[in-house]
């Protein structure tokens, strides 16, 4: 279905198929290496064209990450094409590697969260989100896998329900603090330079938007939890990140966004 529109605009070179992430889209990357194609049947164009904007405008915005090189539509499918950030994804790295390259990962999302809120045309606020969790969770499309251990073999109903004492209060605290945030921080979405462990660039932006930044810090912590030896050395790197970002953690608000990300997908 999708050749038609990998072909378009007279482009030269071939295609192969990238198998890595969780997206429901078909991602190629061209032969040479320079380009990834995102492409998606016609029912998830419009999903595809808000990824294409947050691409474009973050692009303008001093952080680095992936370029829109074209845009591609059909009656049957559309097709996103971007420029590849070189590098190597931050969960493909050893420990040792990953702690060299903490610091510089925080400063990056530190970065992130600097920019001007209220000048970012896209959000991914509390009400939104918590929104589509109960849309999610309505029609049964959890992904069990998505959730903690521990919570796998709870009712999605259930989960929900105990997110919702704390919802008033995670909203004030969105409202005072609210930043740019990636909106998918796991690992697998930050670029490493893999001589300087320097931030090459975000990539996967189709959840960027207006948050709270703990939405971006608990999927980032808990993500790294894979790469880190033990317990101990994850609370040091979760300390060492805090206080190289700028505060003291929050666990039991990092706890709520970890908890409420997995109902989200579906």
């Amino acid at each position: 279905m999708y050749r038609t529109l990998l072909r378009a605009g007279h482009d030269s070179g071939g295609w192969e198929p990238v198998t890595d992430g969780e997206s429901e889209a078909a991602v190629f990357r061209s032969e040479d290496g320079t380009r990834y194609a995102k492409c998606v049947p016609a029912d998830s164009a419009n999903s595809l064209e808000e990824e294409r904007d947050r691409v474009d405008w973050l692009s303008g915005q001093s952080v680095p990450g992936p370029r829109v090189l074209d845009w591609r539509v059909t009656p049957d499918a559309a097709c996103l094409l971007t420029s590849t950030v070189a590098g190597i994804p931050a969960d493909r790295v050893t420990a040792p590697q990953l702690r060299a390259a903490w610091e510089p990962i925080a400063d990056a999302v530190r970065h992130l969260h600097d920019l001007p809120a209220r000048r970012c045309p896209f959000s991914r606020d509390l009400s939104l989100m918590f929104a589509t969790a109960r849309d999610v969770v309505a029609r049964g499309a959890v992904n069990p896998e998505f959730l903690p251990e521990d919570q796998q073999r709870t009712p999605a109903d259930e989960l929900l329900a105990r997110l919702v004492p704390q919802l008033e209060q995670r909203l004030a605290q969105e409202d005072g603090e609210s930043v740019v945030c990636h909106g998918d921080l796991c690992l697998p979405n930050i670029v490493l330079d893999p001589e300087t462990l320097s931030v090459a660039g975000f990539i996967d932006l189709g959840r960027l938007g207006r948050a709270d930044p703990y939405a971006d810090i608990a999927l980032l912590l808990a993500n790294s939890r894979e790469t880190w030896a033990d317990e101990r050395q994850a609370t040091a790197a979760d300390e060492a990140f805090a206080g190289r970002y700028g505060i003291e953690l929050d666990r039991e608000r990092e706890r709520f966004y970890l908890h409420l990300d997995p109902l989200t997908w579906g």
